[in-house]
């Protein structure tokens, strides 16, 4: 199978059909295709990176008026033109030679179960010692050809820890990818087109064949020498969409048969593939466009690529991811630093208000090489100019500093309420957190979009900042009598939860940063007859 040239791509159309389609023919204009329809939702983020990888390669647009002129769809020649260069290097399967993120001449290795390159399967020793208690070795003992190199780029692109001289990915391991989307109605490349950036954002490649841009046109860069490091000068930056940590060669098979994974009957499968370890070992200097980064602030450490954590994403982490937090460094995907400048005001005219973005993350929260969760989250962005996003960056994070002193509060005093000795109790007590931040979120995203529309000059109105304040003190207390008080009650404690409680509204009241806060913003005046 050749990824360019053949229909491998699971999409669902206009009309609702499921087809499978080749890259080019997602700009077909009679019945588009509007979605992907992976198997698996971190196949589903690993086919939308493979695509705009493929279009950033090979068919970016110079400047801003060429990527809006290509907004609502190229001619499908075109685009089959422009990514027919890349025929040679999109081979699943060779003998020998270039072969689709494998390595290009692995003489031996380790033979594994093609399940193995499923970040979620478990491992030789998990196995080993009967522990696949939830996720169930020998599930998927073979893989059509369009499962496999889906698995294979969501494995090379997200590589976890593998064990020893089985490199990370070129954004760590588990990275989180932020995506700029629409919520309404959109073919599937729109959705695609607005996270390629232009050649004046990100350079082309004018041989795109090179090894410098796919690693696997030519020899691995190895690391087994004092952990050699491959860095931004090492390659193009176009090879952060083609990262290929690990070393690893799919085995050609005779077989035919039901895909394990998606069901395709009648279908040329693959059971096994090698691998060794000690590929290209990445440094951390790689700034990967649809990763958002965390930078320290005193510039002692290199930037570090956002990942997954436990308990998801919320509006906490919204303010990093869409805006960016001076405090802390976090800094936004480049694709979405792009669509809050120039790129939104040029959608603004060519949609004529037909289209709302949206911030689409996702990603996997690993702990070394256990996946421990997939996230995939949906989050607003709001439209306005850089004088007034400025403004409401600064006003969002007050808001967000509130919540959190409220959060942190909240838990510390159910735990005083819950525990004759909290400081000693042990257990997990973060549902509490979660369950606050959900129950504030959408009343937070409802205020920064009044605030978005807000003129730069307006002073910020104590009647839309205040009941903010009174909101979280609110949902605070009402929560604090959730947890504490619908119990058996032979297990409650009321002298100790009234005195946690009391605490709660105290702390909550005379905060530092509450005080600070009904200081900037006092009640207005009531106007006297």
């Amino acid at each position: 199978m050749n990824l360019i040239e053949d229909r491998w791509i699971p999409v669902i159309r206009q009309d609702g059909g499921a087809d499978y389609i080749a890259p080019w023919q997602i700009a077909e204009p009679d019945n588009p295709p509007i979605e992907l329809n992976a198997p698996r939702p971190d196949f589903q983020g690993a086919l939308y990176q493979l695509l705009i990888g493929l279009l950033q390669t090979v068919y970016a647009p110079q400047e801003a008026r060429d990527w809006e002129a290509l907004y609502e769809a190229p001619e499908p020649a075109e685009l089959q033109r422009a990514l027919a260069r890349l025929t040679p290097a999109m081979q699943l399967l060779q003998a020998d030679g270039p072969a689709f993120l494998q390595d290009f001449d692995l003489p031996d290795g380790e033979t594994k179960p093609i399940a193995g390159l499923l970040i979620d399967a478990p491992g030789g020793k998990t196995l080993k010692d009967n522990l696949d208690h939830f996720i169930k070795g020998g599930r998927l003992p073979q893989l059509c050809h369009s499962c496999a190199a889906s698995a294979l780029f969501t494995l090379q692109t997200n590589a976890p820890s593998g064990g020893v001289g089985h490199r990370v990915g070129l954004r760590g391991g588990g990275p989180l990818t932020t995506l700029i989307r629409p919520a309404g109605p959109a073919t599937l490349w729109q959705k695609l087109w607005l996270n390629v950036l232009t050649c004046e954002e990100l350079p082309a490649a004018p041989e795109p064949l090179s090894a410098k841009v796919l690693p696997w046109m030519g020899p691995t860069r190895l690391s087994d020498q004092e952990g050699l490091l491959t860095t931004p000068d090492d390659g193009h930056p176009l090879q952060m969409y083609w990262g290929m940590p690990r070393r690893i060669r799919l085995h050609p098979s005779d077989r035919h048969g039901c895909c394990a994974l998606c069901g395709g009957d009648d279908q040329p499968l693959i059971t096994e593939y090698r691998t060794r370890n000690y590929g290209i070992n990445y440094s951390d200097h790689w700034l990967h466009p649809l990763t958002p980064y965390r930078f320290d602030p005193k510039q002692k450490n290199p930037p570090r690529s956002l990942k997954g954590q436990p308990g998801g994403l919320c509006y906490r982490h919204w303010v990093g991811l869409a805006l960016g937090r001076a405090g802390n460094g976090d800094t936004p995907a480049k694709v979405v630093a792009a669509f809050n400048g120039e790129r939104e005001e040029l959608l603004a005219e060519a949609s004529t208000g037909r289209l709302t973005p949206r911030l689409w993350c996702f990603g996997y929260d690993m702990d070394n090489m256990k996946a421990r969760c997939w996230y995939d989250h949906d989050f607003p962005l709001f439209s306005c100019d850089a004088d007034r996003q400025e403004k409401l960056l600064a006003q969002a994070e007050e808001l967000l500093d509130l919540a959190q002193l409220a959060v942190r509060e909240l838990r510390g005093r159910v735990r005083d309420a819950w525990f004759k000795r909290a400081l000693d109790a042990k257990g997990d007590t973060s549902h509490i957190e979660a369950d606050f931040w959900q129950q504030t979120e959408a009343r937070f995203f409802a205020l920064v979009q009044q605030l978005g529309k807000l003129p730069p000059s307006e002073v910020r109105p104590a009647t839309l900042m205040l009941p903010w304040s009174r909101m979280l003190v609110a949902t605070a207390l009402d929560s604090f009598d959730r947890w504490t008080l619908e119990s058996n009650p032979e297990d409650l404690n009321l002298k100790r939860i009234m005195a946690a409680r009391a605490e709660l509204l105290r702390k909550l009241r005379t905060s530092k940063p509450f005080k600070a806060f009904a200081a900037r913003y006092p009640e207005p005046e009531k106007e006297t007859a």
